[in-house]
């Protein structure tokens, strides 16, 4: 074989070794890079786990809204539900948005979040096409049917509320009594309730099993 043709073959050889090569170093690159950003997001979920779903019970009976996690009350309030001739639905719905100092609107009427804002200083909107739960600013009427079918709370008690459940948490509004112990649950029960599952939350070990 000629020097020249000798030469051309061994230097096609070294370049198909080198595009080898370098292939391979990318794929062991790309692999590494994944297992790193896999470690990343494993480490992210343990640091900020989700928050734990809520489910809303609601007595038109009762006047009362009680809050439940897995299964146990952890909070009840009393609430304000529709009037005779604007009742508040039955049935499940689910949360779809929440808002803070939510702006009334009205056909000709725009109140600005304030002490004069009827519908008070949360809003959590449900997936039913106008009823919500809210605030008020008419605290009197809690305990009474006086709204025109959404649930009314007291401001303070609207802003607990809000700062416990999320979009996604399953609300039900039934016309009969809720369980004997939703309707009776007392503040200071509740408050040992909620002391008892921080101590648990405590107790268990970091990651979990």
């Amino acid at each position: 074989m000629p020097p020249d043709l000798a030469n051309h073959e061994v230097a096609k050889v070294k370049t198909a070794k080198e595009r080898r090569f370098r292939g391979t170093l990318l794929v062991a690159v790309a692999l590494v890079l994944k297992a790193a950003a896999a470690a990343q997001t494993s480490q992210n979920l343990r640091q900020t786990p989700a928050a734990p779903r809520h489910r809303i019970l609601i007595s038109i009976a009762n006047r009362k809204l009680a809050v439940l996690r897995d299964g146990v009350i952890v909070r009840t309030f009393p609430i304000s539900v529709g009037a005779r001739i604007s009742p508040s639905p039955t049935g499940q719905f689910e949360i779809v948005t929440r808002i803070t100092n939510p702006t009334y609107y009205h056909p000709g009427i725009v109140i600005p979040a304030g002490n004069d804002n009827p519908i008070g200083t949360r809003w959590i909107g449900l997936n039913k096409a106008g009823y919500r739960i809210h605030g008020t600013n008419e605290p009197h009427s809690i305990g009474h049917a006086a709204s025109h079918g959404c649930i009314r709370l007291r401001n303070r008690d609207v802003e607990q509320l809000f700062a416990m459940v999320r979009v996604g948490d399953v609300v039900e509004i039934r016309a009969d009594s809720i369980p004997q112990d939703a309707a009776t649950y007392s503040e200071a029960q509740a408050t040992r309730t909620l002391q008892t599952l921080s101590l648990s939350a405590l107790a268990q070990p970091a990651g979990g099993q």
